[in-house]
């Protein structure tokens, strides 16, 4: 046989497992002056006390450890399951569109500067030789006569 404890607000109500006879309850810091079987605790400051109810030579004992809110709203749990099932219903729907909305751009060409070609490498051709610094050719060695070498 257990306690049972409801929780509403900050008033927590403890029914004691003992049904029949006068029923003494002791917690601490406060001497109930209760004897019926359930207990009321008004404006709960949500630390922890020692409970115990007793009748005849039989006694219960129990820890509470509740944490009361005094602008705390209680949902049942068919609110709870509809408010998870319309969270993820509205997160698979924008999933879904933002699939459909980015698979439409993958065949589209970006005009951004940084673009390049994708799949295989193409080999670039080499670049423009400067004029300047040409290779000396065959048949133009009276070009570069002026350019002898010193020795040293």
């Amino acid at each position: 046989e257990e306690f049972l404890v409801e929780i509403s607000g900050t008033t927590v109500t403890i029914t004691c497992p003992l049904a029949e006879g006068s029923i003494t309850w002791k917690a601490t810091g406060v001497t109930p002056a209760s004897n019926e079987r359930k207990y009321v605790i008004e404006n709960h400051d949500s630390s922890p006390a020692n409970v115990s109810c007793s009748s005849g030579d039989k006694t219960y004992h129990m820890y509470l450890n509740a944490r009361v809110c005094t602008n705390c709203e209680e949902l049942d749990a068919l609110a709870v399951t509809g408010i998870i099932a319309a969270d993820l219903l509205i997160t698979f729907g924008v999933l879904i569109l933002v699939y459909y909305f980015s698979k439409d751009r993958k065949g589209r060409a970006s005009p951004s500067a940084g673009s390049r070609p994708r799949g295989q490498k193409v080999q670039r051709p080499p670049p423009v030789p400067n004029p300047d610094y040409e290779p000396i050719r065959k048949g133009q060695r009276e070009v570069y006569a002026g350019l002898e070498s010193r020795g040293f």
